[in-house]
């Protein structure tokens, strides 16, 4: 049974986001290994929605993630914050727009276009079917791996969170090439480019409007992870076909224990899919196979 720390934090201002932050891996027991030089933490930007839709991560959070990592490893940590292109996106633009180019000055982080990165090709098994793919260097380089999702609903597989956020690791622009096994390409990404902790920021979350559910969750263990998550949006993890796959493929296990906060009452709180939305979705979904958009946006 694994760990899932819940923390309910009260203002989305630096130093309060900083304090759920330490307090949620303390939840977790988690330690921040020794002789770590090279950070990266994956945030969602799957597109040009501004943090405050609830689609994107905050760059506030990273940037105090920034400051814990600094204080607790090393002043002189190499923090690279990465993301890759997408049919509906490019990197270049995403973090001008959302607010990571002013982070990168003012923490001192790099920002790593990982569709421009190094990469090399690698081979991994899921359901006994051998998936080719390609480790950006950045990634393969790093000694600590930060995964900072959102929750958020997907037609093709029910949920986007911990694991879904790592096919955005995959620097393969035409991200729609992997649509029709999107399942298996998820979990062969998250086995080849293990990721040592994930923290959720909840503190918005996508509806219409977008609704602030001051949530931020943390494991080590991504499949418990997306399985709480679930419960919160709603949907039974044993429906999801890439976190039962995950679970069987060995990156994690579907029983959690939360600590913390009360994980049920964002249960109640979070806004759960509306028909409107449902449609939206697949509208999207529909423009991706006719090769207009990405569903990567959600």
């Amino acid at each position: 049974m694994s760990l899932i720390g819940v923390v309910k934090v009260a203002e989305a201002q630096n130093s309060q986001i900083k304090q759920a932050v330490a307090k949620v891996l303390k939840l977790i027991n988690f330690q921040f290994p020794k002789n770590v030089k090279n950070v990266v933490i994956k945030p969602n930007l799957c597109y040009y929605w501004d943090y405050s839709t609830g689609q994107t991560t905050d760059p506030r959070f990273i940037g105090t993630l920034a400051e814990i990592i600094r204080e607790r490893i090393r002043s002189d940590a190499n923090i690279s914050v990465v993301e890759s292109d997408a049919s509906a996106m490019k990197c270049a633009y995403a973090f001008r727009v959302l607010g990571y180019e002013r982070l990168a000055g003012q923490k001192n982080v790099n920002l790593v276009n990982l569709s421009k990165d190094k990469v090399e090709k690698v081979q991994t098994t899921v359901n006994g079917r051998i998936v080719t793919l390609y480790m950006p260097e950045t990634i393969k380089n790093a000694d600590l791996r930060i995964n900072i999702p959102k929750i958020k609903y997907m037609t093709q597989t029910k949920i986007s969170c911990a694991l879904k956020n790592i096919f955005g690791c995959n620097p393969i622009p035409t991200k729609y090439k992997f649509h029709p096994q999107l399942s298996e390409t998820i979990v062969a990404l998250n086995k080849i480019m293990k990721f040592h902790l994930h923290i959720l920021d909840g503190i918005v979350v996508p509806t219409t409007p977008p609704k602030r559910l001051n949530l931020i969750m943390a494991s080590q263990d991504p499949v418990a992870f997306d399985s709480a998550a679930s419960r919160i949006a709603g949907i039974n993890p044993r429906t999801v076909k890439h976190i039962m796959l995950a679970q069987k493929e060995g990156l994690g296990t579907t029983n959690y224990k939360p600590i913390g906060a009360d994980l049920y009452a964002f249960s109640e709180q979070f806004p759960k899919r509306k028909l409107t939305t449902r449609f939206l979705t697949q509208a999207y979904t529909l423009a991706t196979k006719m090769k207009l958009l990405s569903t990567d946006a959600f």
